[in-house]
């Protein structure tokens, strides 16, 4: 069985003998070799050059026997691509080019139609990259969701309290609708751009889910997740990663999502046994374990594989990003002890 087999058949929650393994930030800046490359071309370079991204994306799978590749990119590209652009400030953190405050400014943002081509470069890398892997493993695509996106681009960029994007969603929901409107056929134009170069699955990262109030979770994000999923070929396998939002794990189910990706706050047992049997779940080793020590790494994903024994349809991961401060050696214990895990 190739990789990209176990992956997409850990989706179909299929039996396996081991779930498959990737890492959410797989490529980036833990590596010596990306920091090298980041040396001499800045991340918008990287993203927008296919050559480039196509490189940082193999990176780790040149280290490490992880069965998926996923694009090297980023989230703000939907923003730019509708003229919203963004940069990292030097303090940290993402500025975007201007705040959206007005209806004005949400009515000039380019059409859903203008994003494939604005963002050709993005299907040229998956082009690439899908004749480099040859089928040996699965190729992720990705976006942010549309109320993730939002908030980026009505708080100006990064944010601590999120009061603009919650203000504007309890006192204007007519220009809140017409944004998370316009974002929400932008991202299904993306992903169907991003299937059509060769995408054998989509995350979509729903990374500010956990900062609305329950109750209003639908109206803010899920209901438009759900538009985007249902907007997808029949079957093709949706991860969604929802930071943040365990008590709506029941309703993500029925988003029509293959997988649910669950950060590691939750017992990722207890989960997979609530859920229903054709939705999959990946995940969910606390990112920071990769900081310490190659023993309690190789302890804590024996622990948390031997709690998913007996249990179908898992694929390994993070509950979050990998940090920049991990440490190669536990990386490489990780993979280790997935790759020789037998059910």
């Amino acid at each position: 069985m190739t990789s990209r087999e176990r992956f997409l058949a850990a989706c179909a929650g299929q039996k396996l003998e081991r779930p498959p393994l990737w890492v959410m930030r797989q490529a980036g800046r833990y590596l010596p070799e990306y920091r090298a490359l980041k040396a001499k071309s800045s991340f918008l370079e990287m993203v927008r050059t296919p050559t480039l991204a196509m490189e940082v994306t193999l990176q780790p799978l040149r280290r490490f026997a992880l069965d998926a590749a996923i694009l090297f990119s980023d989230i703000l590209v939907i923003p730019e691509a509708l003229g919203q652009g963004y940069h990292f400030r030097d303090e940290g953190g993402i500025g975007m080019e201007y705040r959206l405050e007005t209806r004005a400014q949400v009515d000039a943002l380019a059409p859903a139609h203008a994003v494939p081509d604005k963002l050709r470069y993005v299907a040229d890398t998956l082009a690439l990259l899908k004749q480099e892997l040859k089928g040996s493993r699965a190729l992720l695509g990705f976006g942010g969701s549309p109320w993730t996106l939002a908030t980026y681009m009505v708080e100006g960029g990064s944010s601590e309290e999120f009061e603009r994007i919650k203000m504007l969603f309890y006192t204007e929901p007519a220009i809140f609708n017409a944004l998370l409107e316009k974002l929400t056929a932008s991202l299904v134009e993306y992903f169907k751009m991003q299937i059509a170069a060769g995408a054998d699955a989509i995350q979509i990262f729903d990374s500010w889910g956990g900062i609305i109030a329950g109750p209003d979770y639908e109206a803010a994000s899920l209901r438009w997740i759900r538009q985007v999923v249902a907007a997808m070929p029949k079957d093709f396998p949706i991860i969604l990663y929802a930071k943040g939002t365990a008590p709506h794990l029941q309703d993500q189910a029925f988003t029509g999502a293959r997988v649910l990706s669950v950060d590691w706050t939750s017992d990722l047992a207890a989960v997979r046994r609530s859920l229903p049997a054709n939705v999959a779940v990946q995940g969910n080793l606390d990112p920071v374990l990769l900081n310490t020590t190659p023993e309690i790494v190789t302890h804590q994903t024996k622990r948390l594989l031997e709690s998913m024994r007996g249990l179908h349809g898992h694929i390994f991961n993070l509950g979050h990003g990998i940090t920049p401060r991990a440490k190669i050696e536990c990386m490489q214990a990780l993979v280790d002890t997935v790759v020789n895990w037998k059910e």
